[in-house]
């Protein structure tokens, strides 16, 4: 695959594995391509800290001043 295919591979320092440009103009709607990223996203925010979605929404109702 090569920039024709709006896909380009490079080396790393070492010669090996290096990193994947992808155009996302040419490749922007793959649904394969779209679950890749948002599970890159998962990955970095896994170990941050989490709330319960209840306790969420029970506070943002008390700012708001209503009784649920």
């Amino acid at each position: 695959m090569g920039a024709e295919t709006g896909i380009k591979f490079t080396k790393g320092t070492n010669g090996g594995r290096g990193f994947v440009v992808i155009d996302l103009d040419v490749h922007g709607d793959n649904e394969l391509l779209e679950d890749f990223l948002d599970l890159m996203e998962i990955k970095a925010h896994m170990n941050e800290p989490s709330r319960p979605l209840r306790d969420i929404i029970e506070e943002q109702n008390k700012k708001r001043g209503l009784d649920v």
